[in-house]
Protein backbone atom coordinates (compact mmCIF):
# COMPACT_ATOMS: atom_id res chain seq x y z
CA UNK A 1 0.00 0.00 0.00
CA UNK A 2 1.50 3.52 -0.60
CA UNK A 3 1.97 5.66 2.52
CA UNK A 4 1.10 8.85 3.33
CA UNK A 5 2.39 11.86 5.18
CA UNK A 6 1.00 14.64 3.28
CA UNK A 7 -1.52 15.62 0.57
CA UNK A 8 -2.22 19.04 -1.08
CA UNK A 9 -5.18 19.11 -2.97
CA UNK A 10 -8.55 20.75 -4.15
CA UNK A 11 -11.21 20.46 -2.35
CA UNK A 12 -14.75 19.31 -3.22
CA UNK A 13 -18.36 19.85 -1.41
CA UNK A 14 -20.91 17.36 -0.67
CA UNK A 15 -23.36 18.55 1.40
CA UNK A 16 -25.04 15.28 2.60
CA UNK A 17 -25.75 12.92 5.83
CA UNK A 18 -25.84 9.56 6.26
CA UNK A 19 -24.18 8.99 2.59
CA UNK A 20 -24.12 4.88 2.43
CA UNK A 21 -21.48 3.17 0.32
CA UNK A 22 -24.64 2.03 -2.16
CA UNK A 23 -24.54 5.98 -2.62
CA UNK A 24 -20.70 6.02 -3.37
CA UNK A 25 -20.85 2.64 -5.29
CA UNK A 26 -23.92 1.33 -6.29
CA UNK A 27 -24.41 -2.26 -5.98
CA UNK A 28 -24.87 -2.57 -9.79
CA UNK A 29 -20.56 -2.08 -10.42
CA UNK A 30 -19.21 -4.56 -7.75
CA UNK A 31 -18.55 -7.23 -10.30
CA UNK A 32 -14.80 -6.59 -10.80
CA UNK A 33 -12.36 -8.39 -9.22
CA UNK A 34 -9.69 -5.53 -9.45
CA UNK A 35 -9.42 -2.89 -7.19
CA UNK A 36 -9.48 0.08 -10.16
CA UNK A 37 -11.56 1.26 -12.71
CA UNK A 38 -14.61 2.52 -9.73
CA UNK A 39 -13.63 5.71 -10.05
CA UNK A 40 -16.04 6.52 -12.94
CA UNK A 41 -18.69 4.86 -11.14
CA UNK A 42 -18.41 7.21 -8.18
CA UNK A 43 -21.76 8.45 -7.12
CA UNK A 44 -23.33 7.15 -10.07
CA UNK A 45 -27.14 7.89 -9.45
CA UNK A 46 -26.13 11.41 -8.08
CA UNK A 47 -23.71 12.34 -11.13
CA UNK A 48 -25.27 11.25 -14.03
CA UNK A 49 -28.75 11.82 -15.67
CA UNK A 50 -31.10 8.77 -16.41
CA UNK A 51 -28.99 7.99 -19.23
CA UNK A 52 -26.14 7.28 -17.16
CA UNK A 53 -23.71 8.96 -19.49
CA UNK A 54 -24.33 12.54 -19.01
CA UNK A 55 -23.44 14.56 -16.41
CA UNK A 56 -25.88 16.15 -13.96
CA UNK A 57 -25.36 19.69 -13.49
CA UNK A 58 -27.19 19.73 -10.30
CA UNK A 59 -24.62 17.86 -8.80
CA UNK A 60 -22.32 20.01 -7.15
CA UNK A 61 -19.05 18.17 -7.47
CA UNK A 62 -19.71 18.14 -11.52
CA UNK A 63 -18.91 21.67 -11.53
CA UNK A 64 -15.56 22.68 -13.66
CA UNK A 65 -13.97 24.00 -10.39
CA UNK A 66 -14.06 20.66 -8.72
CA UNK A 67 -12.51 18.60 -11.09
CA UNK A 68 -9.12 16.97 -9.93
CA UNK A 69 -10.04 17.28 -6.42
CA UNK A 70 -8.24 14.95 -4.45
CA UNK A 71 -9.97 16.06 -0.55
CA UNK A 72 -13.62 15.14 -0.21
CA UNK A 73 -15.82 17.58 2.59
CA UNK A 74 -18.78 16.21 3.61
CA UNK A 75 -21.35 15.67 6.64
CA UNK A 76 -22.15 13.04 9.68
CA UNK A 77 -21.83 9.37 9.35
CA UNK A 78 -20.45 8.99 6.26
CA UNK A 79 -20.14 5.56 4.40
CA UNK A 80 -23.04 3.78 6.37
CA UNK A 81 -24.71 0.96 5.25
CA UNK A 82 -23.03 -2.26 3.81
CA UNK A 83 -19.41 -2.88 4.51
CA UNK A 84 -18.46 -2.91 1.15
CA UNK A 85 -14.89 -2.12 0.19
CA UNK A 86 -15.45 -0.70 -3.11
CA UNK A 87 -16.72 2.31 -1.15
CA UNK A 88 -12.87 3.43 -0.77
CA UNK A 89 -11.81 1.96 -4.01
CA UNK A 90 -14.16 4.12 -5.48
CA UNK A 91 -13.00 7.34 -3.40
CA UNK A 92 -9.45 6.21 -4.74
CA UNK A 93 -9.78 5.55 -7.66
CA UNK A 94 -11.61 8.45 -8.45
CA UNK A 95 -8.44 10.59 -6.73
CA UNK A 96 -9.96 11.31 -3.20
CA UNK A 97 -7.02 10.36 -0.47
CA UNK A 98 -8.63 12.77 2.28
CA UNK A 99 -11.32 13.11 3.40
CA UNK A 100 -13.21 15.78 6.30
CA UNK A 101 -16.23 15.07 7.78
CA UNK A 102 -17.67 15.14 11.82
CA UNK A 103 -17.90 11.54 12.01
CA UNK A 104 -17.82 8.09 9.42
CA UNK A 105 -19.45 4.97 10.04
CA UNK A 106 -16.75 2.71 11.41
CA UNK A 107 -16.29 0.08 9.04
CA UNK A 108 -15.72 2.63 6.04
CA UNK A 109 -13.69 4.46 8.02
CA UNK A 110 -11.25 1.35 9.34
CA UNK A 111 -11.57 0.52 5.37
CA UNK A 112 -9.55 3.85 4.43
CA UNK A 113 -7.01 3.25 6.80
CA UNK A 114 -6.88 -0.26 4.50
CA UNK A 115 -6.78 1.56 1.06
CA UNK A 116 -4.28 4.32 1.93
CA UNK A 117 -6.64 7.20 2.74
CA UNK A 118 -7.28 9.45 5.34
CA UNK A 119 -10.79 9.82 6.85
CA UNK A 120 -10.45 13.55 9.25
CA UNK A 121 -13.16 14.05 11.80
CA UNK A 122 -13.21 17.58 12.53
CA UNK A 123 -15.90 19.35 14.54
CA UNK A 124 -19.27 20.29 12.79
CA UNK A 125 -18.69 23.74 12.99
CA UNK A 126 -15.20 23.48 11.35
CA UNK A 127 -16.69 21.57 8.34
CA UNK A 128 -19.55 24.04 8.01
CA UNK A 129 -17.23 27.01 7.79
CA UNK A 130 -14.77 25.49 5.03
CA UNK A 131 -18.15 24.52 3.06
CA UNK A 132 -18.45 28.35 3.25
CA UNK A 133 -14.55 29.48 2.22
CA UNK A 134 -14.61 26.24 -0.49
CA UNK A 135 -17.77 27.77 -2.32
CA UNK A 136 -16.50 31.06 -2.15
CA UNK A 137 -13.22 30.66 -3.44
CA UNK A 138 -12.09 28.92 -7.02
CA UNK A 139 -9.53 26.30 -6.82
CA UNK A 140 -9.43 26.48 -3.28
CA UNK A 141 -6.84 24.09 -1.71
CA UNK A 142 -6.00 22.31 1.90
CA UNK A 143 -2.33 21.17 2.54
CA UNK A 144 -2.70 18.13 4.94
CA UNK A 145 0.05 16.93 6.79
CA UNK A 146 -0.44 13.78 8.82
CA UNK A 147 3.00 13.76 10.78
CA UNK A 148 2.16 16.97 12.07
CA UNK A 149 -1.66 16.39 12.26
CA UNK A 150 -2.36 19.72 10.72
CA UNK A 151 -4.22 21.23 8.10
CA UNK A 152 -2.93 24.17 6.47
CA UNK A 153 -5.75 26.83 4.72
CA UNK A 154 -4.80 29.31 2.13
CA UNK A 155 -4.92 32.09 4.31
CA UNK A 156 -2.40 29.98 5.87
CA UNK A 157 -4.96 29.07 8.98
CA UNK A 158 -3.94 26.05 10.88
CA UNK A 159 -6.80 23.23 11.56
CA UNK A 160 -5.49 20.50 14.25
CA UNK A 161 -6.76 17.31 13.70
CA UNK A 162 -7.05 14.36 16.24
CA UNK A 163 -5.44 10.88 15.00
CA UNK A 164 -5.07 7.20 16.19
CA UNK A 165 -1.56 6.80 17.20
CA UNK A 166 -1.78 3.08 15.48
CA UNK A 167 -3.43 4.13 12.50
CA UNK A 168 -1.26 7.08 11.84
CA UNK A 169 1.81 4.64 12.07
CA UNK A 170 0.29 2.55 9.24
CA UNK A 171 -0.36 5.49 6.85
CA UNK A 172 2.85 6.72 7.05
CA UNK A 173 4.34 3.54 6.27
CA UNK A 174 2.05 2.49 3.89
CA UNK A 175 0.83 -0.27 5.72
CA UNK A 176 -2.06 -2.68 5.57
CA UNK A 177 -3.39 -6.12 7.06
CA UNK A 178 -0.83 -7.90 4.72
CA UNK A 179 1.64 -5.27 5.41
CA UNK A 180 1.33 -5.18 8.71
CA UNK A 181 1.78 -9.12 9.12
CA UNK A 182 4.83 -9.03 6.38
CA UNK A 183 6.47 -6.81 9.91
CA UNK A 184 6.78 -10.30 11.65
CA UNK A 185 7.88 -12.48 8.74
CA UNK A 186 11.10 -13.71 10.44
CA UNK A 187 9.10 -15.05 13.26
CA UNK A 188 6.50 -16.38 11.38
CA UNK A 189 9.20 -18.44 9.31
CA UNK A 190 10.96 -19.59 12.61
CA UNK A 191 7.48 -20.59 13.94
CA UNK A 192 6.88 -22.34 11.22
CA UNK A 193 10.00 -24.18 11.23
CA UNK A 194 9.87 -25.34 14.57
CA UNK A 195 6.33 -26.70 13.73
CA UNK A 196 8.00 -28.02 10.43
CA UNK A 197 5.91 -26.48 7.97
CA UNK A 198 8.37 -25.37 5.83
Amino acid sequence: MESFHAHTGIVAPLEALNVDTDQIIPKQFLKRIERTGYGEFLFFDWRYKDDGKTPDPEFEMNAKRYQGAGILLTKDNFGCGSSREHAPWALHDYGIRVILAPSYADIFYNNCFNNGMLPIMLPSDVIEQLFQEVRASEGYLLVIDLEKQIITKPDTGEIPFEMDSYKKFRLLNGLDQIGLTLLNEDKITAYEKQRGIV
